[in-house]
């Protein structure tokens, strides 16, 4: 997450080579800055150069390894796109998600053909969990429906909204089955299989150059190597803390830069500007904290604990209402200027919703916390 995440972090010997993180924070900064304006209106989704970032270690750092995994990097990783792209940010939360899935999966047959593949960005996809994620707190019922064949499991139903995906792209998500009264398994889909439709979605208020589509499934053939877990519950337990820490990531990132639009502003506009009642100080003491408590969280991920599960959902409800509160105000310190079209202070607003209500969104987030899983 620049300089200060990394300098904080070099003296621990335990961190997965954090000069992954400096790559990353180079590639942002230099590659992936010029084109964030297109990114977020649309014009380009940056397959290209997600592929690069693949290639310097941003996708692979957070494979487990003798049955532990450690999400520090990845998240500073994350972190480092956020500060310059939002929308990117996301997508590389979609493609180190599908990594987590894949790396975790018991099927060895998937892991084999697609773990390394994915973390490489040789193959890059997302996470089709949306629906799913919202089906276990009674939000919504499951879209998609599965019925046993021989070799695999036939698919049918439809998403509303998968980013991170192109034409020969993978992503992950759950069925229920049809002839099994409340069983569900989670799988990879291939959007090159000729039974998935991907439906460009109407325009969104920002972040429309991030590969989102709905998904059709039309009778799809699953077969048993794209299995990541039959049954999915236990499965969705072990990578549920993983799925949601990531998601830190972009909150830090965006945190961090509208603290820089402030500080930019100070010069020209601090005279007034010290009449507002968020200051930058303000954000920089948050952005500590959960920098902190998310570098804790991220070492442990397998942590069963009710405490340990409490934790990440609260800092993660907490991320999002801080990265509105510091797009909001890095809008009131630029003032006139802020209200451009170019400016980069209205992007970061309209990204810091989106934190807000990616699933699992605020309001989920305090229904889980509530203890309400119904």
């Amino acid at each position: 997450m620049g300089s200060l995440a990394v300098s904080r972090l070099v003296s621990d010997e335990t961190l997965p080579s954090v000069s992954i993180a400096d790559k990353v924070a180079e590639i942002a900064r230099k590659e992936l800055a010029p084109h964030a304006l297109a990114i977020d209106e649309g014009t380009l989704y940056p397959d290209a150069l997600l592929r690069k970032l693949g290639e310097a270690g941003a996708w692979g750092s957070h494979q487990p390894a003798n049955g532990a995994a450690d999400l520090r990097c990845a998240i500073q990783s994350i972190a480092s796109i956020g500060e310059v792209c939002g929308a990117s940010a996301f997508m590389a939360w979609c493609q180190n998600t599908l990594v987590w899935y894949a790396s975790n999966s018991d099927n060895p047959a998937l892991v084999a053909k697609f773990a390394d593949k994915f973390a490489s960005g040789e193959i890059l996809g997302g996470t089709g969990l949306s629906n799913p994620m919202k089906s276990f707190f009674g939000i919504e019922k499951l879209k998609l429906k599965g019925r046993k064949v021989e070799g695999g499991y036939v698919v049918r139903g439809a998403l509303p909204w998968v980013s991170n995906l192109g034409a020969d792209h993978y992503f992950g998500t759950i069925f229920e089955r049809e002839d099994e009264g409340g069983g569900i398994v989670m799988f990879l889909a291939d959007c090159a299989d000729p039974a998935i439709t991907l439906q460009p979605c109407k325009p969104f208020l920002a972040m429309d150059g991030t590969g989102t589509y709905g998904v059709q499934f039309r009778d799809v053939f699953v077969p048993d190597e794209l299995i990541l877990a039959e049954p999915a519950g236990p499965f969705v337990k072990k990578i549920r803390a993983g799925f949601i820490l990531l998601q830190a990531g972009m909150a830090l990132g965006l945190i961090k830069d509208c603290i820089q639009i402030m500080d930019e502003v100070d010069a020209p506009l601090g005279h007034v500007n010290r009449y507002l009642p968020q200051q930058p100080v303000q954000f920089r003491e948050l952005h500590s904290e959960f920098e902190k408590e998310a570098m804790a969280l991220a070492c442990d991920p397998y942590n069963a604990d009710d405490s340990y599960w409490r934790r990440v959902v609260a800092l993660r409800l907490r991320a999002g209402d801080a990265s509105v509160a510091a797009a909001h105000a890095a809008m009131l310190h630029c003032g006139a200027r802020g209200y451009l079209k170019g400016h980069r202070a209205q992007r970061r607003l309209r990204e810091a919703y989106f934190v807000a209500i990616v699933t699992p969104a605020t309001k989920q987030l305090r229904k889980m916390l509530a203890g309400d899983e119904r």
